[in-house]
């Protein structure tokens, strides 16, 4: 919750929410929106909620994400059914990895991938240049020059919980420091 109340001070407008749990969704959605700032919620670590097409269908209608975040192709597609987005995470573990994240982009039509790890630029451009869907790069990274080179690699935003890269990157923040 300290990383919350830090993020809601920036000037980011998007936030994803992971390791926390189901009782707190609902009243975590709405301090989001009473800053005017949007969540994506990434249900596969939500604590007591189960990441089928029902507990999807419960977060679109209640909570009103502004997106969600899954493994599961399924549950992705049932947020689009909602017209919330749905945002594919993808892990790069070697090449056979690719090749399934390709086919099933193609076939499933996510609004955004997360490619993770967000530490392979040339990937990155492969995959943005190949399949044109907008890519979020997370997992493993540290550096402001990791994030720039993901971001000059064709990535629209990286994810990461290191607060220092958050401060980085927001210069026209409310947080004093």
């Amino acid at each position: 919750m300290k990383d919350l109340e830090h993020l809601l001070q920036t000037s980011y407008t998007t936030l994803v929410l992971l390791d926390t749990h189901i009782a707190q969704l609902a009243s975590i959605a709405q301090l989001v929106r009473q800053h005017r700032k949007q969540l994506l919620v990434h249900v596969d670590l939500i604590h007591g909620l189960k990441n089928d097409d029902h507990a999807i269908e419960f977060l679109c209608q209640t909570v009103k994400p502004a997106g969600i975040i899954s493994t599961r192709a399924s549950a992705v597609a049932t947020a689009k059914k909602h017209k919330t987005l749905g945002i594919q995470r993808h892990f790069i573990l070697d090449s056979t990895a690719l090749e399934m994240t390709y086919k099933q982009s193609e076939k499933n039509q996510p609004d955004y991938l997360e490619v993770m790890p967000g530490v392979m630029p040339h990937i990155i451009a492969e995959m943005r240049q190949r399949i044109g869907i907008p890519i979020l790069a997370g997992g493993l990274i540290r550096t402001l020059e990791d994030v720039l080179q993901a971001l000059q690699a064709g990535a629209i935003a990286v994810t990461t919980s290191r607060r220092e890269l958050w401060d980085a990157f927001a210069p026209a923040s409310k947080v004093q420091g």
